[in-house]
């Protein structure tokens, strides 16, 4: 009986127990659900505002924050893109030269030795109408000197001369003779005025014909010269004149060229011929085995163009009407591609790329990336190039 009752008890005892089991299992199943549902309502809000939030980022990316005090500080410019008329252009190189007429070459006036005046005359010095370049002697030389002889010969037949003149009018001499004797005078003389009055200490001097710059220097102290030999060339510089070596495949075009811009090595100045009193002279009917075509322009110099300068020409050729351009300065160049960066308000400006067509040197068309009556940076376009540049640098590990 009492093994019965020990049955019962165990039996009662395990029941209760995986009663108990089974209802902690299912309220730890309904917590977990639970749980797991917040925890997906939590997801779901976190990707909602994180979403949203990459959503009003995104939509700034490319604004360049450039505050008034940065663009003060950099001189920053913007200008307004208008449509103006623009000229089709021929791109090529040229040079600079001095105008027909407007340089002169000293030479010799007798020969021998050269001697300075004002420690040697050297290229780009001013000199004055009659100023005395250099002395030319032949003082002790076997010869002698030319201009002592030519004094000797015009004294010697001016006596003659006196002498045939009053035996002329008794007819003692025949008009043959006479007519001989004047002319040896006549020669005599004008080999002395050559030179009369430009002796000095140091020899005969040779003097500047204008007022002008000396080009350049064709002798050294010391040499040896000879009647005729060229000692300088003086030049005025009042105009000059540019060469444009044209491509044969524009020959077509050069019919149509009027006027051009050029841009010289030693300065990012763009001059305008139409502001030079430039006009064009001639082009050339042929290539010259050079497989180029010279242009000819005329010009009056303003004073710091550089005679014999290499430089970039901008021919100018029928205008084109209404085209969108843009300056030169606004452009910014990275890999062959063009961008321009566009004012969207006081503060916030956006890099856009363009796609550009001719170019005068001072301005530059735009085909495509921007429209009219916006704002681009026109000085300063590569402070903010750099400042986006700066910015996107990491930082690295600080401790």
């Amino acid at each position: 009986m009492k093994r019965y009752l020990i049955y019962g008890l165990c039996l009662l005892a395990f029941s209760w127990g995986c009663n108990s089991a089974d209802k902690q299992t299912a309220e730890q199943k309904h917590e977990h659900s639970h749980e797991g549902h917040n925890h997906d309502h939590g997801d779901e809000e976190y990707d909602h505002d994180h979403e949203g939030h990459n959503h009003d980022h995104e939509g700034h990316t490319d604004e360049i924050l450039f505050t008034e005090a940065q663009a003060k500080a950099c001189g920053l410019e913007v200008v307004v893109v208008e449509p103006e008329s623009l000229s089709e252009v021929i791109k090529t190189s040229g040079q600079i030269l001095s105008a027909t007429g407007d340089e002169i070459t000293v030479a010799a006036t007798t020969s021998g030795i050269v001697t300075f005046y004002s420690g040697g005359k050297n290229p780009g010095l001013a000199v004055r109408s009659g100023e005395a370049l250099v002395a030319v002697s032949s003082k002790k030389m076997l010869d002698g000197d030319p201009m002592l002889k030519a004094q000797s010969a015009y004294q010697i037949a001016e006596k003659d001369f006196k002498r045939a003149d009053a035996l002329i009018k008794d007819k003692l001499i025949s008009e043959k003779e006479y007519n001989e004797i004047k002319l040896a005078y006549e020669n005599a003389r004008i080999a002395y005025d050559a030179s009369a009055g430009k002796q000095s200490e140091k020899g005969t001097n040779i003097t500047s014909p204008i007022n002008g710059f000396i080009k350049n220097r064709l002798v050294n102290e010391g040499d040896y010269v000879e009647a005729g030999t060229p000692l300088f060339t003086i030049t005025q510089n009042r105009k000059l004149q540019l060469r444009a070596d044209v491509s044969e495949s524009h020959y077509n075009k050069l019919k149509s060229i009027s006027s051009a811009n050029f841009r010289t090595p030693y300065s990012s100045e763009i001059y305008k011929l139409s502001e030079l009193n430039g006009r064009l002279v001639s082009f050339g009917k042929s290539a010259g085995g050079s497989y180029y075509i010279p242009v000819f322009f005329d010009f009056d110099n303003v004073g710091d163009v550089l005679p014999g300068a290499y430089t970039e020409v901008f021919l100018l050729g029928k205008p084109i009407k209404e085209a969108l351009t843009v300056p030169v300065s606004t452009l910014t160049e990275e890999q062959g591609l063009f961008f321009v960066y566009v004012q969207l308000d006081e503060e916030g400006y956006q890099k856009r790329e363009v796609k550009t067509g001719i170019s005068n040197g001072e301005k530059t068309e735009i085909l495509s990336g921007i429209s009219e009556g916006e704002k681009v940076v026109s000085k300063g376009a590569y402070h903010i190039k750099l400042s986006t540049a700066s910015a996107s640098i990491p930082h690295g590990h600080e401790h």
